[in-house]
């Protein structure tokens, strides 16, 4: 198939890229950049010119190919709210583009979109289109296409690692250089999911090739991660001492982390693995972690 690909030189998109390129599949990737150019040129990718702001590029993009696949998102998280109301826009670009037709539309979510209450692990048939969570405008805007009839497919992402870049986790790392102190809230038993990059693209690839209109799937590896061990693996990394912070303290510990930190995002994959055959076997958070300070 011939796929666009948006966030095609990002954390996850470039990696998507490769498993498709390696699977026979082409790539027309979105980049605004020369450097983007040259790095999907270097891949084997056809590069497209434009932005997630700009619908005109998307839609041309679209238009040329036979399924489309969204892992762009604007990762500022001090605008968190705007750039998940953003994302529902392109989304409805996208699939606007595709109505009529049974291309696919493969859009990113995360997986706490999946948990029915606070501390509940989220699963692929759960979505509560009031969830508090900003994400779920990506999910009600793939929604609303598929009442059109487009073929909405959703990804919903765990902390996506590899020795070079942890989710939600490489914030942590920084806030902790900053800080001096690695922390987590309470015992810090919440638990967090997780899964490897390359597993992650995979999954992804699974997705495009074997999919089932209007599915949900998950890429966790690692269905429950404990805070307290995440706090210590990067204690350890950086040479700073682990605490433990009160619900109080946390919120002028962590800033806009607050929103994470402290909450338990537990998933699971059984269904993915059982509908896709996804077999994940790449290494685990806290061992990328590892390997990472160890670089």
């Amino acid at each position: 198939m011939r796929v666009f690909l948006t966030g095609s030189t990002g954390f996850v998109g470039s990696q998507v890229a490769r498993e498709l390129l390696d699977a026979g599949h082409q790539v027309l990737g979105l980049t605004r950049s020369d450097e983007g150019e040259r790095l999907l040129l270097t891949l084997g990718a056809e590069p497209h010119r434009g932005d997630i702001e700009d619908p005109a590029s998307l839609r041309k993009g679209a238009e040329s190919c036979d399924a489309v696949i969204h892992t762009a998102f604007d990762h500022n998280f001090a605008h968190f709210v705007e750039n998940c109301q953003k994302d529902a826009r392109v989304i409805a670009t996208l699939g606007a583009v595709l109505e009529g037709s049974t291309r696919p539309l493969l859009i990113t979510s995360g997986t706490p979109m999946g948990s029915s209450a606070p501390g509940q692990v989220a699963d692929e048939d759960h979505f509560d289109p009031a969830h508090p969570n900003p994400r779920v405008a990506s999910e009600l805007a793939g929604q609303a296409l598929s009442q059109r009839g487009v073929n909405v497919v959703v990804m919903r992402l765990s902390q996506i690692h590899n020795p070079v870049k942890q989710g939600l986790v490489t914030y942590l790392i920084e806030l902790a250089r900053q800080k001096g102190v690695s922390a987590y809230v309470g015992e810090g038993l919440e638990h967090w999911s997780a899964a490897h990059l390359a597993d992650t693209a995979h999954l992804y690839r699974l997705a495009l090739e074997k999919h089932q209109p209007g599915a949900r799937y998950h890429a966790t590896a690692e269905q429950a991660i404990a805070a307290r061990d995440i706090a210590q693996v990067i204690g350890q990394g950086l040479g700073v001492p682990t605490v433990a912070l009160s619900k109080e303290e946390a919120a002028a510990h962590f800033g806009w982390l607050t929103a994470f930190a402290g909450k338990d995002m537990t998933a699971s994959s059984e269904k993915t693995r059982t509908r896709l055959g996804w077999r994940p076997n790449g290494p685990g958070l806290l061992d990328d972690l590892r390997t990472g300070f160890a670089r």
